[in-house]
C-alpha cells in the first residue's frame, strides 16, 4: 500500500484512532508511573486531554483542514491535564499550526509539523529533562526529517517514525536512572508511542470505532458560593450508578465551598449525561486588584485555603489533576482584574501556565507552588496594599524556604533511590525524593521528619488526612516535641485523600 497524501476525512479520523488507542491503553500506561502511589497518572491525564479534543473533532460535520487543525488544538490545549497532558496539547498545537494551512497533507508537510510540534512543546516546558516524552517526539521528528528525504509514501514514512518513536522509548530507562531501578520506560512517551500507532491504523485502513465514546461522562452538581451558582463537574468513563454518586456527593461537600443543592442519581442501566458548560458569571461590584484561584482536596485544606482569602478552590491534587480549562473556569469566577493561580503541585503547574496564556480578559499570575504547604506559605505572605509585582515576588520567595513531606501508601513492589519497596508500605516523600521506607505508618512519618528538620527549623504543621486522626497526629505531634523541644508543632485537620499526612517543616 502506499499513499501520497492525507486529506482532512483522513486525518480526522487517523486523529480519533490515535485517541482511541491511547484511550484504551491508559490503565497500562498508569502502571509505568515510577512512584507506586495510588492515584491515577500519565494515562490517565494523557486520555483525558486528548479525549477533550476527540470530542471536539467529532462534532464536526464535513471538516476541512483549517476547522479540523482549529478543534484538535483547541480541544487539547483546553482540556489538557497533568504535565504529560499539557505537553501533548504542545505537540498537538505545533502540529496543527503547520498543517492547517494545506487541503491536503504530504510527507513533506508531515516533516514540517513533526518538526513544530517538537519545538512548540520544548517551548512550553521550562526546564526540558531527557528521557520523557518531549525525548521520544524529538526522536521521531529526527526520523521524519531523514525519511523527508528518502521517500515520498506516507505509509513508509510513518512506519520509520513509529519505529524510531519506539526505539527511543525503550532507550529512556538509560536517560534517567529513576526509570530503570523501576524497570519501566517513559509512562508518557508510551503514550505519545500509542497515539501514533492508532493513527497509523487508521492511514492504513485498519477498522477502527472512531467515536469518541470515551469522553469522560459528566454529572453536574449545583453549588452556591458566594452570590452565585456555579457548576461542578464529575467525570466518569462509564455512566455512574447511584451508590456510586452518592459516594460523590460526600467527597464534594466536602470539597465546596457551599451546599450541594441537587445531584442527579441514576443507575446501573442509566444513558451518560451530557456535559453543560456553566453558566456565565456576572458580578455587581467593581472588580478588585487582586484575587487568587488555589488547588486542593479535602474539607479542612478548603477551609484553609479561604480562610488565609482564597476567592475560589478547584477541588484537585494528586488524584484528579485539573484541566486548563477547569482553571480559566476558576479565574472567570474571581472578581478580579490580576488573578494568582496555587497550584500545589508540581503536575498542575503547566496546566495553569497554559491557562495563563490563554485567558483574555484578565492577567493570570502563576504561582509555582509544588505542594500544599507552599500554597499556604504564599497566602500568609501577601500583602493587600502591595503591588503585583511586589506580591508576586515576595511569594515566590518565601516558597522556596518550606520544606514539605508527604505520606502515603504503595500500591505495587518496586525500587526507589535503592530503597525496596513493598506494596501497602508507608512511604515518606520529600520535595526532592523518597526519604523513607516502613510497613508502620509511624515510623515512616517519623524518619522522614528526621530527615527534613535542621538546626534552623522552628514551626513542624502537621495536616491529617485519609488514613489517619486527630488523635493519631497529636500522638506523633507529642514524639516530634519531645525529640526536637525547641520545635513548635500545630496539627491540623486536611482531610486530603491519598495522604494520611502533609507536613512542612519552616
Amino acid at each position: 500500500m502506499e499513499i501520497q497524501t492525507i486529506d482532512a476525512s483522513l486525518l480526522s479520523k487517523m486523529f480519533l484512532s490515535g485517541a482511541k488507542n491511547l484511550e484504551s491503553k491508559k490503565e497500562w500506561i498508569n502502571e509505568l508511573n515510577v512512584f507506586p502511589v495510588p492515584d491515577g497518572d500519565t494515562g490517565t491525564n494523557m486520555t483525558m486531554t486528548i479525549m477533550s479534543a476527540a470530542k471536539a473533532v467529532s462534532e464536526l460535520s464535513d471538516p476541512d483542514m483549517k476547522t479540523l487543525s482549529k478543534a484538535i488544538s483547541s480541544g487539547s490545549l483546553r482540556g489538557a491535564r497533568g504535565n504529560s497532558g499539557v505537553i501533548l496539547s504542545q505537540l498537538l498545537r505545533g502540529f496543527t499550526k503547520i498543517i492547517s494551512s494545506y487541503d491536503e497533507i504530504t510527507v513533506e508537510i508531515l516533516n514540517e509539523a513533526f518538526e513544530k510540534a517538537v519545538q512548540t512543546a520544548y517551548k512550553a516546558v521550562m526546564q526540558p529533562k531527557e528521557g520523557t516524552i518531549l525525548t521520544v517526539a524529538r526522536g521521531a521528528a529526527d526520523k521524519a526529517a531523514e525519511m523527508a528525504t528518502k521517500t515520498t509514501d506516507i505509509v513508509e514514512f510513518a512506519e520509520a517514525v513509529i519505529a524510531e518513536a519506539e526505539d527511543v522509548l525503550a532507550k529512556t530507562p538509560e536517560m534517567l536512572p529513576v526509570l530503570k531501578q523501576a524497570g519501566v520506560v517513559d509512562s508518557g512517551g508510551q503514550g505519545l508511542v500509542q497515539v501514533l500507532k492508532g493513527a497509523y491504523d487508521a492511514l492504513i485502513g485498519k477498522e477502527v470505532d472512531y467515536s469518541a465514546e470515551a469522553t469522560p461522562v459528566a454529572e453536574k452538581a449545583e453549588v452556591v458560593k458566594h452570590h452565585y451558582a456555579v457548576s461542578f463537574t464529575i467525570e466518569s468513563d462509564k455512566p455512574l450508578a447511584s451508590y456510586q454518586l452518592k459516594e460523590l456527593k460526600s467527597k464534594i461537600e466536602g470539597f465546596s465551598y457551599g451546599e450541594i443543592i441537587d445531584l442527579k442519581l441514576g443507575d446501573e442501566e442509566a444513558e451518560p449525561a451530557k456535559e453543560e458548560k456553566a453558566e456565565e458569571v456576572t458580578f455587581t461590584e467593581p472588580a478588585k486588584d487582586m484575587g487568587f484561584v488555589s488547588i486542593a482536596t479535602g474539607e479542612g485544606l478548603t477551609n484553609i485555603f479561604t480562610e488565609l482569602g482564597c476567592d475560589y478552590m478547584i477541588p484537585g491534587g494528586q488524584t484528579m489533576n485539573p484541566s486548563t480549562d477547569d482553571i480559566l473556569s476558576a479565574v472567570a469566577h474571581v472578581n478580579a482584574k490580576t488573578v494568582f493561580v496555587l497550584p500545589n503541585n508540581k503536575n498542575i503547574i503547566l496546566a495553569a501556565n497554559q491557562a495563563a496564556a490563554i485567558c483574555e480578559d484578565k492577567k493570570i499570575i502563576v504561582i509555582p507552588t509544588k505542594t500544599i504547604p507552599q500554597g499556604i506559605t504564599a497566602l500568609i505572605s501577601f500583602a493587600a496594599d502591595a503591588s503585583v509585582e511586589d506580591n508576586e515576588a515576595a511569594m515566590t520567595e518565601e516558597i522556596a524556604n518550606v520544606k514539605t513531606g508527604q505520606v502515603t501508601y504503595a500500591v505495587r513492589d518496586t525500587v526507589i533511590d535503592d530503597k525496596e519497596i513493598k506494596t501497602d508500605d508507608w512511604m515518606g516523600m520529600g520535595d526532592s525524593g523518597l526519604l523513607s521506607v516502613n510497613a508502620d505508618i509511624s515510623v515512616a512519618f517519623l524518619d522522614m521528619i528526621d530527615q527534613m528538620v535542621s538546626e534552623d527549623s522552628s514551626v513542624v504543621s502537621i495536616y491529617w488526612g485519609e488514613g489517619s486522626d486527630q488523635e493519631k497526629a497529636e500522638a506523633l505531634g507529642a514524639q516530634i516535641e519531645e525529640k526536637y523541644p525547641d520545635l513548635e508543632v500545630e496539627i491540623s485537620e486536611g482531610g486530603q485523600a491519598v495522604y494520611a499526612y502533609i507536613v512542612s517543616v519552616e
